[in-house]
């Protein structure tokens, strides 16, 4: 059975000055040294991110060990991006340097709640200075997550015995019990920090697990090129594992693609959940006291997850945002980025790297750009519904967000910031209440939000009236052609589910092949009127001998467009039938034909032949053969060999 130390994987970050020990002070916890790289032990400073591992009983921590120096900042963002808790190394004999302070702003914007206060070098002052320093330590972390955290002294000089460290794993543990469990999820992703290529292995990713779960053959999604790959096997540590789940630092050894094609700021996910794209909507947050806005349309360094973007920002709200302020903005980034919504991000200056701010992704793969000239106050009410603390609003929001387009379940979770069972629930209790709407497309259902739906009705009814008023002849307009007109909205079989929807609701008329508005009446001007009646009257006149469309055309002098308008309009309205070719007769007229020929072939129930048809119609051979053709294509009659034969499924008059 399962303990609660196998499922207690935390992943622990440091933070803090350069020189200030955090490599020290995990090499005296752990025995691991995270500086691996050759210029790391030459220069005797951490540049890159660097991994080790902690077992406290019941816990077992991932630590990211990260560097301090201010030009190495980006390789920080990297490592303290996915963290659940973090441990800040201030040196007593320094004290609060310039990247504490900016450490642990980033720390905050990258929603770190967890974490303790390490003091290292303690045996280098005096404890009068000590005193102070902790005065100092704890003012400093006044109004951030951790202001009430414990305050660890410690001092792992080389060649003598390590102080504090019991201490530390001690708070450490506790501090790691405290941590809320995250509630499972079922979609993977890992964001990459690492990629190289292991003698006999091939390609190897490392990084750290941020969600779900990962078996040693599964294929999962190599993004942002949605590639897929193939696991081969798995590492969590150093030690072969058959799975890693949230948590837990992974090495995945992966087939189909070459190690050199990976760098540090792709991703591993299940396929489906992440979308790559240029642009993201985001909340914005400057750092109060920042000597730097945000201007609109300036060029700043995007940190999101392992990834480090150059971006350009359009802020929604106003063309400056100041210290401490907050606004809505379109990012658009120079190469594509994955991301999903609420996933936090720091923002840094070209140049200086100085860091100006944070915030959260609202949107992590917009559909529509949003320009500043359309913004409105309901789309800027949408956004921040997607940042709400409440799901259903946020699984609302984003539904509405995906518009006509098709999507799935992964999809949701991307962009409302959900796992797939509380999205599954999410959605029953928004269908319940009629919030989101399923419509039956034929061969599949899609599911919209109840203002798309409307939109989409009020888009069809009015694309009607304007195609009434374009055809003001036409008593109903074809489906294909109300479909063309809204093929930037959606596809043409949800357009058909649409109007039959409208149809249903009486709010249209019309049947499979044409719809109409039910207040439509077809505007004859006073000479197409004249001509109506004179088709009508010929019709009528000729009875079972009508006359050839365009031999009547010539004889009324109609054009041949108004006389194909105004005899579609007098079938439309059920005064001649159209048999076909050029060939049209009254209703009454058709009513006798065919009454005629059911009379003569229940006379010769054997059938008959083409010239007892005619005899029996007392017409022509030219007016037989369509005649019989049209009673075939309306199921009245049937062929059999050279004879025709009642259908018995024949539809009664």
């Amino acid at each position: 059975m399962a303990t609660e130390s196998v499922l207690r994987n935390l992943l622990l970050g440091t933070a803090g000055h350069i020189d200030h020990g955090k490599t020290s002070l995990i090499r005296a916890l752990t025995g691991i040294d995270t500086d691996r790289l050759p210029d790391e032990k030459a220069r005797g400073i951490t540049i890159d991110i660097g991994f080790a591992n902690l077992d406290l009983g019941d816990v077992h921590l991932g630590i990211i060990d990260v560097p301090g120096h201010e030009r190495f900042v980006k390789n920080m963002l990297a490592g303290a991006a996915g963290i659940d808790l973090a441990l800040l190394v201030i040196a007593a004999d320094d004290s609060i340097m310039p990247q504490t302070r900016e450490h642990l702003a980033i720390l905050q914007m990258l929603d770190i709640r967890h974490g303790l206060i390490a003091l290292t070098k303690t045996d280098l002052v005096d404890p009068e200075w000590l005193e102070v320093v902790e005065d100092d330590v704890r003012t400093f972390a006044r109004d951030t997550f951790l202001q009430s955290a414990a305050i660890v002294r410690t001092a792992v000089a080389p060649g003598q015995a390590p102080q504090g460290c019991d201490e530390l794993k001690r708070e450490l543990r506790r501090l790691s019990l405290a941590v809320q469990p995250r509630e499972p999820a079922c979609v993977f992703r890992m964001p990459v920090d690492r990629a190289f290529a292991a003698h006999g292995v091939g390609t190897v990713v490392t990084g750290s697990v941020w969600s779900g779960e990962l078996n040693g053959s599964d294929e999962v999604e190599w993004l942002p090129s949605c590639t897929p790959v193939r696991v081969r096997g798995l590492q969590s540590h150093g030690r072969d594992v058959s799975t890693v789940s949230r948590g837990q630092r992974a090495a995945a050894n992966l087939s189909g693609v070459h190690h050199e094609e990976i760098v540090r700021g792709h991703e591993l996910a299940t396929p489906g959940y992440l979308k790559p794209s240029r642009r993201m909507l985001v909340e914005i947050n400057v750092l109060a006291g920042s000597p730097f806005p945000i201007r609109h349309r300036g060029r700043y360094r995007l940190h999101l997850g392992t990834q480090e973007r150059m971006t350009r920002v359009s802020l929604l709200e106003g063309t400056t945002l100041e210290s401490g302020g907050t606004a809505i903005a379109q990012l658009l980034c120079a190469e594509h980025s994955t991301a999903t919504s609420g996933q936090p991000f720091v923002l840094r200056l070209e140049s200086p790297l100085v860091t100006l701010g944070g915030g959260h992704v609202i949107q992590p793969a917009p559909r529509r750009v949003v320009r500043r000239s359309r913004r409105s106050p309901e789309l800027l009410d949408r956004l921040r519904a997607l940042r709400s603390a409440d799901p259903r609003e946020r699984a609302a929001a984003a539904v509405c967000f995906f518009e006509a387009d098709e999507w799935g379940e992964l999809d949701l979770c991307r962009d409302a910031g959900l796992h797939l069972e509380p999205a599954r629930r999410v959605l029953r209790e928004l269908c319940d209440d009629g919030v989101i709407v399923d419509v039956d497309c034929g061969s599949r259902t899609q599911t919209l939000h109840r203002d798309v739906l409307l939109d989409l009705e009020n888009a069809a009814i009015a694309t009607l009236d304007e195609l009434h008023d374009s055809n003001p002849l036409e008593s109903a307009i074809a489906r294909p052609l109300v479909a063309a007109r809204l093929t930037r909205r959606c596809q043409p079989a949800l357009v058909n589910a649409v109007l039959d929807r409208l149809i249903r609701q009486g709010r249209i008329g019309g049947d499979e092949q044409a719809v109409m508005l039910t207040k439509h009446a077809p505007k004859l001007t006073p000479q197409q009127a004249a001509l109506r009646d004179k088709i009508l009257a010929a019709y009528e006149e000729a009875g079972l001998a009508p006359p050839a469309a365009n031999d009547l055309a010539a004889t009324i002098g109609a054009s041949a467009g108004d006389m194909r308008k105004l005899l579609n309009l007098c079938v439309d309205q059920k005064q001649l039938v159209h048999l076909g070719g050029g060939l049209y007769l009254t209703v009454a007229a058709e009513m006798t034909m065919r009454n005629k020929a059911v009379h003569a072939l229940q006379e010769y129930a054997g059938g008959i032949t083409m010239s007892q048809l005619r005899e029996s119609l007392e017409t022509s051979r030219k007016y037989a053969v369509p005649f019989a053709e049209y009673l075939d294509r309306i199921g009245v009659t049937k062929r059999s060999g050279d004879l025709r034969v009642l259908n018995e499924g024949r539809p009664q008059s």
